[in-house]
């Protein structure tokens, strides 16, 4: 596994800096290395020198393999191993496996190796107005990255790792890029050649099951509950559902709802408004129609005896609008919205039978010969009277900077502009 064995060298050290004898057990490794480490820690003033060489000795010795190639060969002998350098060890992690993040201040070391939290990952989830109305099931699948089972997120058979030679271990690498004679810019990106880990591992000994990368993709089918009285943008949330990583709390799969138009019904809050189109015989003499509901019930809708709707006018059915979110047997209201629509023209017979039964029209105060007076008009119809305005509008400013160009001095400022 480690190749050809080395000679043989100093095989104390490590059992030295923890304070113990080549005999010691397991037990006696881990009280050792608690003490020591508590005592050395960077946070509480230690040495971080100390601190250091305390997790490499003990993330030698509490391994059974590496222990025995210690004890009969020594340091050099891990180093050769491990391709050089050795393993990379991070104090602050075996430190934290002891006593947890929270050591030193409830906030974790003061160098922020706290355990990074990866990204959460957002997907929009159409429904209609149906589903959130009547609460739905939706059955998705999601491809995600979970950490590799053979190597538990390694990337070698081993666990062993080299530092990446092309950032030096940093995970980042800087690029310069020109942007004039005397302009620079600087960027810092993640490093290709690791994929921003900081860490290489030889071909040889990449794990078979992720060829090295820690991660493999995995298809998972999620169940999204959407919940009557829902609402447009709000967010369902999988809590560490999100792609795994080494050394990386898992994020949360999101989803946020997109609620789709439609045709019959518009909502506002946990009310819902119905656009409707009578005839005027029907909003003066009276109306019935059935209003299909979001739930497929059908809803008589009727005017009063003698009632007469009038345009624009709104009517409103209580307890019939959206069910509110998380108390689904309490509902908003319908509001439904008239549209009266008149004849383009009537005939004489017509208008005298309508005069016959409907209020008489206002009798004229002006005299025969005040009327003769007056000159007649000509009323005509206008189809969109902002489309009017903004033209007019549009026609006076023209004008206006027509005549400018027309006044004294015009020509000379024009001149002067073309010099």
């Amino acid at each position: 596994m480690f190749g050809r064995a080395p000679k043989k060298s100093d095989n104390t050290k490590y059992y030295e800096i923890l304070g113990v004898p080549n005999t010691a057990s397991q037990d006696d490794l881990k009280k050792a290395y608690r003490k020591a480490a508590i005592k050395n820690h960077p946070d509480k003033g230690g040495d971080p020198e100390k601190f250091k060489e305390l997790a490499q000795a003990y993330e030698v010795l509490s391994d059974p393999e590496k222990r025995e190639i210690y004890d009969q060969y020594g340091e050099d002998a891990l180093k050769e191993g491990m391709g050089g350098g050795g393993a990379h060890v991070d104090p602050f992690d075996i430190f934290s496996s002891f006593f947890g993040s929270s050591f030193g201040g409830g906030g974790g070391s003061s160098r922020g190796r706290r355990q990074r939290r990866g990204e959460d990952v957002v997907h929009p989830l159409k429904v209609s107005l149906e589903d959130l109305y009547n609460g739905t099931s939706k059955k998705l699948s999601l491809s995600r990255n979970v950490i590799c089972s053979k190597c538990k997120g390694k990337g070698s058979k081993s666990g062993a790792s080299m530092r990446c030679p092309g950032c030096q271990g940093s995970g980042m690498k800087v690029t310069i890029r020109q942007l004039g004679p005397s302009m620079i810019q600087q960027m810092q990106q993640p490093c290709n050649e690791c994929k921003g880990t900081g860490e290489s591992i030889k071909e040889k000994d990449r794990c078979p099951g992720c060829k090295g990368d820690k991660v493999v993709q995995e298809k998972k089918v999620l169940e999204v509950h959407v919940e009557k009285g829902m609402q447009h943008n709000q967010k369902i949330t999988f809590p560490g559902e999100a792609d795994e990583a080494p050394d990386t709390v898992t994020g949360d799969i999101v989803f946020v709802l997109q609620q789709k138009d439609h045709s019959k019904f518009k909502r506002k809050g946990d009310d819902l408004f119905y656009e409707h189109t009578l005839s005027l015989t029907e909003a003066l003499c009276g109306f019935q129609f059935v209003l299909t509901h979001l739930d497929n019930r059908q809803l008589l809708i009727k005017s009063n005896p003698g009632e007469v709707v009038k345009p624009d006018q709104f009517k409103v059915i209580n307890d019939e609008g959206m069910p509110m979110y998380q108390r689904p047997f309490m509902k908003g209201k319908v509001y439904i919205h008239f549209t009266v629509e008149f004849p383009d023209s009537l005939e004489p017979e017509q208008c005298k039978a309508l005069e016959a039964v409907l209020p008489p029209k206002p009798t004229s105060k002006l005299t025969d010969m005040e009327l003769d007076e007056c000159e007649e008009t000509t009323l005509h119809d206008v189809n969109n009277i902002e489309e009017e305005m903004r033209r007019k509008q549009a026609h006076a400013a023209q004008e206006a900077y027509e005549e400018d160009d027309e006044m004294p001095g015009g020509a000379q400022r024009v001149q002067c502009a073309q010099q």
